[in-house]
């Protein structure tokens, strides 16, 4: 089990497997000087805002950060954020290596991460190179949406070779090999022809490079794209992906996968449920005094420093005010909005107290580098 499995819940994202934004996040600050807030903000979201808001994006990143520093795989060395021992840990594991690495971001995210995010053994020169170049980058993301081997980046010789024969195995089975033979081998035109019939709409295509630059092409959704488009399309799989890391190493054949877009379209992110147009939302004087109000009812302490936990009263305001049509993240949003107004005052947690451990993280907000888990009550 990985140290983030066993030390904090990652952040679910309605639908996506938890974990895959967390080593994202761990990913970016085990770069060479670690990173601020702002630069995980700024490098990771071209990757994770297809599906969200900018807003959106800065609060699951404080959410996300917040758990990550409370299980303590990062450490707060202001005015940067660097990996924990255990954080290491979880980063070598997540790349299939013996210990982490200090690379450029540039590096961490157009080889090892683009890598990693298909399948492929990005210690090996040759594969570095491929991820390197459009044609390369294309034939494996290709090879890996159809089940093909990743060892290599096939060329496009090859690669038509090979994906004729899926066209054919799709249409007659398995036993499509034995009837070839040695041989019998197709020729361009006709494999062409069949690997054809695996584009989402068949159509004959002058070219091997035509043909694969087509079949990449339903893989991410894009009619035209350039070298950096394709990798934001295959790192936005990443979000998605579980936890639990995966060693590097070549597989077997396995059946043809969805392509990358039609992966993420039938789990995509969405944040913020749909609000009825009769919802109406509160002024900042009006939430924050229903957020004492409900605090109140699930204050602990004594008086004058009594305090609530956020996910308390999170969970007290949804009941009370649905007409608000507030999710999660725009409550807290609002919240620290509240808090930085002096409407209200968040206070952070003695985390040396594992006896509360869950509501600890469901409570976490991230704000310069403090973490808020409750609501003051003065009275």
């Amino acid at each position: 089990m990985s140290a983030l499995s066993r030390n904090a819940q990652a952040l679910p994202v309605n639908g996506a497997s938890p974990g895959g934004l967390d080593n994202l996040i761990l990913a970016r600050i085990a770069c060479s000087g670690g990173a601020t807030r702002a630069q995980i903000i700024r490098d990771l979201g071209p990757i994770v805002t297809g599906k969200m808001t900018g807003a959106q994006w800065r609060t699951i990143a404080d959410t996300t950060l917040a758990k990550l520093m409370m299980a303590g795989l990062v450490r707060d060395q202001k005015p940067r954020l660097r990996l924990g021992e255990e954080g290491e840990a979880e980063v070598a594991e997540y790349f299939g290596e013996k210990h982490a690495h200090s690379r450029t971001w540039n590096d961490q995210r157009d080889l090892w991460l683009v890598a990693k995010a298909l399948s492929v053994d990005a210690s090996k020169p040759a594969l570095r190179s491929a991820l390197s170049r459009l044609d390369g980058l294309s034939a494996l993301v290709v090879q890996h949406a159809f089940g093909l081997s990743m060892r290599q980046a096939l060329s496009p010789s090859k690669l038509r070779a090979a994906l004729a024969l899926v066209a054919l195995e799709r249409a007659f089975g398995d036993n499509v090999k034995e009837g070839l033979g040695k041989g019998t081998a197709l020729s361009a035109k006709a494999g062409r022809v069949l690997a054809s019939q695996l584009l989402a709409k068949p159509r004959e295509l002058p070219t091997d490079a035509r043909l694969i630059t087509a079949l990449c092409a339903d893989q991410v959704a894009q009619p035209r794209f350039d070298l950096a488009a394709l990798r934001i399309a295959v790192l936005r799989g990443l979000a998605d992906a579980p936890s639990a890391p995966t060693k590097i190493a070549p597989t077997a054949p396995k059946p043809p996968l969805r392509g990358i877009s039609e992966s993420l379209s039938q789990a995509p992110i969405v944040l913020t449920p749909q609000v009825e147009e009769a919802a109406q939302r509160p002024g900042l004087a009006q939430f924050s005094a229903g957020v004492l109000n409900a605090a109140r009812t699930s204050a602990e302490g004594w008086p004058g420093a009594r305090k609530a936990f956020i996910s308390r009263v999170w969970d007290a305001i949804r009941t009370s005010h649905p007409e608000w049509g507030l999710s999660e993240i725009e409550f807290k949003d609002m919240l620290a909005g509240a808090h930085r107004a002096g409407q209200l005052v968040l206070a952070g947690a003695d985390l040396k107290n594992k006896q509360n451990i869950k509501e600890f993280e469901e409570s976490a907000i991230l704000y310069k580098n403090t973490v808020w888990h409750y609501v003051r009550v003065e009275d």
